[in-house]
């Protein structure tokens, strides 16, 4: 599951914690590579600069691996019943349900987050 961490206030300083965070993430769930730092945090800053995009737009997704394919589920934030990106950790395994081109994927307090699938790969 991709993990989505408060968006920056827009000042420098904010963005670059959350690009610096989100670089460590990324080194950890990459195995803890030695020698990638520039790269964690090329990738960093491009996933935090596309949430932000997206966040403008107020389009969300969230990315789920089922028996290795993976599904990215549009949700909109009015109708998410206060779900907040970060609620998942990345790698976490999660309970998911199939609806036509609707998934659920139930979150950590029990209700589900209702995603329309908007892209499959294998």
């Amino acid at each position: 599951m991709k993990t989505n961490k408060e968006f920056p206030s827009g000042n420098a300083g904010d963005l670059s914690e959350a690009i610096r965070r989100r670089a460590e993430e990324i080194y950890h769930r990459n195995g803890r590579i030695p020698g990638k730092d520039l790269e964690n945090w090329a990738q960093a800053e491009e996933e935090i600069r596309q949430e932000m995009e997206t966040a403008q737009t107020g389009r969300r997704a969230v990315v789920v691996n089922v028996d290795g394919v993976q599904y990215v589920g549009e949700y909109s934030t009015d109708a998410s019943d206060n779900y907040n990106p970060g609620e998942f950790n990345s790698g976490a395994q999660v309970t998911v349900r199939f609806e036509g081109e609707k998934m659920f994927v139930k979150r950590p307090n029990g209700r589900e987050l209702e995603t329309r699938i908007v892209k499959r790969t294998s």
